[in-house]
């Protein structure tokens, strides 16, 4: 098991610098720089500036140096003092945004991948058990739904019907009373009541997919020989689901972690700005807007690691609980 897991994180490193080259050059593509941009919101304004302080500009911020440059500097920042760069928008360097936004950002994706795996896996078996049933339809419809609609459209109307049959805004991350004072039990509680409704909208967002996922795998389980067998010989039923078809049935669910995590955080970008969350989706919207590259840039990478970390995650849960994956490279 631990030469599989070592073999995979070796595995991951020329695909880590390969997701660094794109990050960048993802950024680099639009016409023009962040200095740039500042200058035409200075002109928009009827401020005009001459030719000499544009080029002082762009000198002073690295702009008139090549692209294959700037990313051998911004690579050597990260790998070296791990420093991530500075964001020209914000006045500040990369690493101090991010430690501002990414535990909230980690937090929410957290409870939203916990609850959207407990509500699919729980009603994929139900439904899976129960199928065709008056529940199996609800469900379904209800997945369906969720799949179709927009997080940012439910964040909305829920905002908007929470606001006015309870008269509490679950806008922001704390109440007007506590923003700004110091930590307390009561602070936390109202913290924990305006993150239920992000966890929530998130977490429903793909809890239909894979809710459908289980439920198919499991009625193909159900239906092979052993279980069959296993029946025919008086196995209870709670003991032969579970023992066997569940684990089996949530082998496709588990390898759906690489894109679960993007998602997620992908999804919470809308939802943090219309519930005013200080997230990370925010932070990479006007950094991309304002051309920050080396922001965009660092954010771009931190999501596309996800994707990364997700798979070896996927590839490590389904190897200890199948042991027929960790042992295919020693049979061959």
């Amino acid at each position: 098991m631990v030469a599989y897991i070592v073999r995979r994180v070796i595995m991951l490193v020329p695909i880590l610098l390969l997701i660094s080259v794109v990050s960048f050059a993802v950024i680099e593509l639009p016409p023009g720089d962040w200095v740039t941009y500042q200058i035409e919101n200075l002109r928009a304004t009827g401020i005009q500036l001459n030719e000499e302080e544009a080029e002082r500009l762009i000198a002073m911020y690295g702009f008139d140096q090549p692209s294959w440059r700037r990313y051998l500097r911004w690579m050597e920042g990260i790998l070296l003092r791990f420093n991530f760069g500075w964001s020209f928008q914000w006045g500040k360097t990369v690493n101090e945004l991010l430690a501002e936004r990414l535990p909230l950002t980690l937090l929410i994706a957290i409870l939203s991948l916990i609850i959207s795996w407990v509500l699919a896996v729980s009603l994929g078996i139900y439904s899976a058990t129960h199928q065709y049933s008056i529940l199996d339809y609800v469900f379904t419809f209800f997945g369906f739904l969720g799949l179709a609609t927009p997080g940012f459209l439910v964040a909305m109307v829920l905002a908007w019907y929470i606001f006015k049959f309870t008269e509490f805004s679950p806008l922001g991350l704390y109440s007007i009373e506590y923003m700004g004072e110091p930590w307390s039990t009561e602070k936390f509680v109202d913290m924990l009541k305006h993150l239920v409704l992000p966890c929530l909208i998130v977490g429903l967002s793909s809890t239909g997919a894979l809710m459908r996922v289980m439920r198919g795998n499991l009625l193909d389980e159900l239906k092979r020989q052993y279980v069959i067998t296993a029946r025919a010989k008086g196995v209870a039923e709670t003991r032969l689901l579970f023992k066997y078809p569940v684990r089996m049935s949530m082998n496709p669910v588990i390898s759906t972690v690489g894109w679960t995590l993007p998602v997620i955080f992908s999804g919470e970008v809308l939802v943090s700005l219309i519930l005013g969350l200080q997230t990370v989706g925010p932070l990479l919207l006007r950094a991309v807007l304002a051309q920050d590259m080396f922001l965009a840039g660092s954010i771009v990478m931190i999501l596309s690691v996800l994707t990364v970390i997700g798979t070896l995650l996927s590839d490590i849960l389904l190897a200890a609980l199948d042991p027929r994956i960790r042992y295919e490279g020693a049979a061959r």
